[in-house]
């Protein structure tokens, strides 16, 4: 839960996203191996809402960008929700969208 947490600190400090599930991963990934998948799988789904966001951002120099940032923003905000309140329950949560980038 701590690795899915912790990414609501990139709302705060950019690159937050993805430092705070990357320290709760390599500090308890050997430990267990639930907090290996999910640090895992909220990493990758950090990894693919860092690259929305450059993409986003170059396409707001034609306009599509300004609808384009709130709307990633929006949709990482309820995808890190809800993947907290499933891991608070002891269930894993596949983000939708998210690239395997870390296996």
């Amino acid at each position: 839960m701590a690795c899915h947490l912790s990414a609501l600190v990139g709302f705060l400090i950019p690159l937050g996203a993805l430092i705070g599930p990357l320290v709760v991963w390599l500090m308890k990934r050997d430990e267990m191996v639930e907090v290996a998948e999910q640090g895992r799988d909220s990493l990758n789904f950090q990894l693919t809402m860092l690259i929305a966001y450059v993409v986003s951002f170059l396409l707001v120099f034609i306009g599509i960008g300004l609808l384009l940032l709130p709307v990633v923003g929006l949709f990482s905000l309820v995808m890190i929700i809800i993947a907290t309140v499933k891991a608070s329950e002891g269930k894993r949560f596949i983000y939708p969208l998210s690239l395997q980038l870390i296996k």
